[in-house]
């Protein structure tokens, strides 16, 4: 999933190396995304004001309007880059996967992970989530390719792919709830039982599922 960070339309000719205008602006552009995103993970879409968001960003009140022509606008970037960057830490790991099924268990257990390993995504995951898994953008069309790929392949049982999306995402924001107001419990064990769960649900046998919940995964990248 490709995303545009900077905004707006970009006047440079290919060939020309960004300018320190381009720089500093891009800068500005990224200091008020990641303020957003830091709002979004500690009380969602909360009443704060441009103000608030400016001095958080350490950038000037007035900049903001050259970037975004209003908090909609900012949140929506916010949680664009955030789906960005959990796509990537799952392709990193998912990439070189060819069973769907496999691909499916282990987006779970790595998504459920990042309570623990990445947790301002996980925390705007929850505050921000459940509207994405019914989305045309976002991570949802790649869950249910996925999803109806297990499905035609005979890996898993499933009779409507948009449906499992639904079920299978809404457990997975409420584990990660869960995680989030239980520090104390195991992520790894919880996200990889859900995993099972998950994979008992669409079909598979208990012994198969136990085993593709439990393989080794591989550590999450920093962001």
């Amino acid at each position: 999933m490709s995303i545009d960070r900077r905004g707006g339309a970009d006047s440079r000719t290919p060939n020309h190396a960004p300018n320190r205008l381009d720089r500093r602006k891009a800068r500005t552009r990224a200091a008020l995304v990641a303020a957003a995103q830091r709002f979004l993970a500690e009380q969602g879409r909360a009443d704060v004001s441009i103000q608030e968001i400016t001095e958080a960003a350490d950038v000037g009140f007035g900049s903001f309007y050259n970037h975004f022509t209003s908090k909609d606008e900012l949140f929506e970037a916010a949680v664009a880059l955030t789906l960005e960057q959990h796509g990537t830490l799952l392709d990193s790991v998912v990439g070189g996967l060819k069973d769907p099924a496999e691909i499916f268990a282990a987006s779970v257990r790595l998504t459920g992970r990042l309570q623990r390993t990445h947790p301002q995504i996980a925390r705007i995951l929850v505050r921000t989530g459940m509207p994405y898994l019914t989305s045309d953008s976002g991570l949802a069309p790649q869950a249910m390719r996925d999803l109806q790929a297990a499905a035609d392949n005979g890996r898993l049982d499933i009779d409507d792919a948009r449906t499992a999306v639904a079920m299978a995402g809404g457990a997975l924001l409420g584990v990660l709830h869960l995680l989030e107001t239980s520090p104390d419990l195991d992520a790894e064990r919880v996200t990889d039982q859900l995993a099972f769960r998950l994979l008992c649900m669409f079909g598979m046998t208990r012994a198969e599922a136990q085993e593709i919940a439990t393989r080794p995964l591989p550590s999450l990248p920093a962001t």
